[in-house]
């Protein structure tokens, strides 16, 4: 249900709303590798190889979703601390019925060019077929992924984690049983594990919609009533652009980095990558509490709440100082045990451990920033949070490249932190402006 954080513990709602939403994420991650994990045992590694190779695509369209999205679910907090019910039900009728019309015309026009797309990602001649096969499945659910995240954003804007947590459990659990009646029983393939995606993402959308209609009777609406606003479309858009903006560069910029480390060999490739795969699930505590914090500071800012504001600034800071030193201490201790749990070589595990050792000692830094962030998304500073981000990504790409010749490998690690110090300064530097001003 809806959580007015408009009053009570500021702490015990940020605590309350981000397990949630972590809970969220770790089930996301989970059903991923055993949706690996089940191609790879049934139908071998080049099957494997063949999912793999269309995830830059996949990344694309869902980064470009969650960026637009989460601008959303701050003004959905704004309005839910102004009370205004009734500009909450435009907000979502427009969005959802937007969304889902784009990226039913996006995807498709990917469908089309799937040839083209596996071409410029330089897809090996052996896998062609099947990730072609794969990527045409998956892209007709990405039109149901954009209306869920929609609900699932001005849920989140009302306070309510819990529901897009519950739709994640009930995905995670279509995704594996298809998973194995139609890769395990019926031996689809690829295809599949495409159509098994496909639809525990119809499922995904059904049971957030479900949810929504049955809790919230503010936010029903018709389909003879008017769906689109324009102002409220605009108002939105302001919001949500400068973010997905960020997070499809963000993309784009994970894929350069990849090709830079791909040039330090296998070893290499596999102990970092499979290290970030491990960092994925480990950084959700410190992603999710930043969400949190977002939430908090634009439904006490919609409610004029400023002492609550600023209050939500400082405990949240808090809390994610205190989780970030926790997430050191156990990556510093157990990081080399969890990449060895993949299966990967003595040399990358030794090499991952290195390379988590490097980044935990700057956990807290990255973990500040991410508060701080937060508190800015929040006011509605968006464009700002946006344009530091995509800095920040050009200055890691820079680093690697400068300090390569000093630094191996290990300058990967290397130039994040220094992107981690420089996000640190630019959105301090901005709270203490905002701090002047007002």
């Amino acid at each position: 249900m809806a959580k007015d954080m408009t009053e009570g513990s500021l702490a015990r709602a940020l605590v309350e709303f981000s397990i949630p939403l972590i809970l969220s994420g770790v089930l996301q991650q989970l059903y991923s590798w055993a949706d690996a994990f089940i191609v790879g045992n049934m139908e071998g590694g080049a099957a494997l190889a063949a999912i793999g190779s269309t995830t830059p695509v996949i990344y694309l369209f869902t980064g470009a979703i969650t960026g637009f999205t989460n601008g959303i679910s701050i003004l959905a907090a704004k309005y839910f601390g102004e009370g205004r019910d009734e500009i909450q039900r435009k907000l979502l009728s427009s969005f959802a019925v937007s969304m889902g019309l784009l990226f039913l015309v996006l995807s498709t026009f990917g469908f089309c060019f799937v040839e083209f797309i596996l071409h410029i990602l330089d897809t090996p001649e052996d896998i062609h077929q099947m990730s072609g096969e794969y990527l045409r499945i998956v892209l007709t659910g990405v039109p149901f992924v954009a209306v869920y995240n929609v609900y699932a954003a001005v849920l989140r804007g009302c306070g309510d984690s819990k529901a897009p947590f519950y739709s994640v459990m009930v995905s995670s659990a279509a995704n594996v049983v298809l998973d194995l009646i139609f890769v395990g029983v019926f031996r689809w393939s690829v295809a599949g594990a495409a159509a098994a995606t496909a639809i525990s993402q119809i499922a995904m959308m059904i049971f957030m919609i479900g949810y929504a209609v049955k809790r919230y009777q503010t936010l029903r609406f018709g389909l003879k009533s008017q769906l689109i606003d324009r102002t409220v479309l605009a108002d939105g858009c302001s919001f949500s652009l400068p973010l997905t903006l960020n997070s499809v560069i963000s993309s784009l910029g994970s894929a350069a980095l990849q090709s830079f480390m791909n040039s330090f060999g296998s070893t290499t490739v596999a102990a970092i990558s499979t290290a970030y795969r491990v960092d994925s699930i480990i950084m959700l505590p410190v992603m999710n509490l930043g969400a949190g914090i977002s939430t908090v500071t634009s439904q006490n800012l919609g409610a004029g709440r400023m002492d609550r504001v600023k209050k939500g600034l400082y405990v949240g800071t808090g809390l994610m100082a205190v989780v970030a030193a926790c997430m050191t201490v156990f990556v510093i201790n157990f990081g080399g045990t969890l990449i060895s749990l993949f299966g990967v070589s003595e040399e990358s595990v030794a090499i991952g451990q290195s390379f988590f050792r490097a980044l935990a000692m700057f956990y807290v830094l990255f973990g500040v920033s991410a508060a701080i962030r937060g508190y800015i998304q929040g006011i509605g500073e968006v464009k700002f949070t946006s344009l530091v981000g995509i800095s920040s990504l050009a200055v890691r790409i820079a680093m690697s490249y400068i300090l390569k010749p000093f630094f191996g490998k290990m300058v990967i690690a290397y130039a994040e932190v220094i992107s981690w110090w420089y996000l640190f300064l630019m959105y301090g530097g901005r709270l203490v402006l905002h701090r002047m001003k007002h």
